[in-house]
């Protein structure tokens, strides 16, 4: 036999879809239940006056997972252990504590989301769904090994092909939505101001920082490298293909959202439906509006991306403790080896189920899970900077200037729609 000459160079459509892997499930994440009941609230109560937040999102959003993973990749370390190069440890497992309220907050009100759903499609008693939903995931968190569950995380992102589909099955006019959707509107009045910073931290949650860096580096373990001296520094090719995965899940994620809106603004803002607190009146109020078809799809996408987000919401919080605490940590590890890491995984997991017993207003449970995001995100992104453009702790490649213009400016939206929010 000849030898065998070097690997055949990929062509684009190779290489675009081989670096297609923690960007896009960062980025499908995103849209989990509670955003989907956000979005939805927003297309009810507004109409499409809301339309262009998703492309001011969108580079906002790729801006802040990129630098994110950039300081995964090149630190070797997920971001509580890089921000613990900077800043005091007890300021970082104040921000880790945050981060696991908010999540599990946010965990409940998913598992509601997704048992709604499956009530709706089945008639069983949603209660059931709770416990069979938390169960799986979490049974499949700690079972399967990180690049199984990456794999299959990747498959659920397919899901929110569903929203797309939806609005398209109601065939909405485009060139009279096509002023709001490239034409920014300032907000009018406290609810408008509201759905703005609801969409703001939706969108660029804490979790997804935390998840981003962490996957980094359980891809270089994936790749054998378990020691982190061997996992620092990336090349300038890994950082390109990151930056075409980042690039391509935010604006998945960003436009789900767009169409999200415009579904439920073309048929429950137009019919006067604009009181709509849940995922589950919104999915209710289409059927008769848009039909079987498209509520239906709208209901499955649901529970689809509540499989894709909770793993990510208790992940999060996890690897932040992890880090944090110098726990043994990471999703390739078994459970007897990372006890107090999965345990924070079974905790959130735990009272996420008890939230939903318990009969708390999901509404008023998202409210609060805002507040508490709305506070750390700002304050987390500047920390970030921070980190991002150390030399040191980034090995000579911190980000790059317009990444931090972005981030920054990022940062001051949010202090910004928060202050006014409460001014308001």
């Amino acid at each position: 036999m000849p030898p065998k000459g070097p690997p055949a160079k990929k062509n684009f459509v190779q290489r675009f879809f081989s670096a297609l892997g923690p960007g896009v499930i960062t980025g499908a994440a995103d849209d989990d239940p509670s955003g989907i009941a956000t979005y939805s609230v927003a297309g009810a109560a507004l109409g499409t006056s809301l339309l262009w937040t998703a492309f001011i999102t969108w580079p906002l959003m790729a801006a802040v997972q990129m630098m994110c993973a950039r300081i995964g990749m090149v630190t070797g370390r997920g971001l509580a252990g890089a921000l613990r190069q900077k800043f005091p440890a007890p300021l970082i497992g104040i921000a880790a504590l945050a981060l696991l309220i908010a999540n599990t907050i946010n965990v409940g009100a998913d598992l509601t989301g997704m048992a709604d759903a499956a009530g709706m499609l089945t008639g069983f008693n949603t209660h059931f769904f709770v416990v069979v939903f938390a169960g799986v995931i979490g049974f499949a968190t700690i079972r399967f090994r990180y690049y199984q569950i990456a794999s299959i995380l990747k498959w659920l992102a397919l899901t929110l092909f569903a929203y797309v589909i939806t609005a398209i099955v109601i065939r909405p006019n485009w060139t009279t939505i096509a002023r709001d959707t490239f034409v920014p509107s300032w907000p009018k009045g406290h609810e408008a101001w509201a759905t703005l910073v609801a969409i703001l931290g939706t969108t660029i949650s804490p979790y997804l920082f935390f998840w981003q860096a962490s996957q980094e580096v359980e891809e270089e373990k994936a790749f054998g490298r378990r020691m982190r001296v061997r996992r620092q520094g990336a090349t300038s090719k890994e950082i390109k293909d990151r930056k075409i995965d980042v690039g391509v899940g935010t604006f998945f994620s960003t436009l789900v959202m767009y169409f999200i809106i415009l579904t439920t603004a073309l048929t429950l803002h137009m019919h006067g439906l604009t009181n709509i607190e849940t995922s589950r009146q919104a999915a209710e109020a289409l059927k008769p509006l848009a039909g079987s078809f498209a509520a239906t799809l709208y209901t499955l996408g649901i529970i689809g991306v509540g499989l894709l987000a909770i793993p990510t919401l208790t992940g999060s919080a996890a690897y932040a403790f992890a880090e944090t605490f110098h726990w043994r940590q990471g999703l390739d590890q078994k459970f007897m080896s990372a006890r107090p890491f999965y345990g924070v995984i079974i905790l959130s997991t735990i009272i996420g189920i008890g939230l939903d017993f318990a009969n708390v207003n999901p509404v008023k449970a998202l409210f609060w899970t805002a507040v508490i995001n709305g506070l750390l995100a700002p304050f987390l992104l500047v920390a970030i900077l921070i980190v991002a453009c150390d030399a040191k702790i980034m090995h000579h490649q911190p980000s790059s200037l317009l990444g931090r213009l972005f981030v920054g400016l990022t940062a001051l939206l949010m202090f910004g729609a928060g202050v006014a929010l409460f001014v308001l």
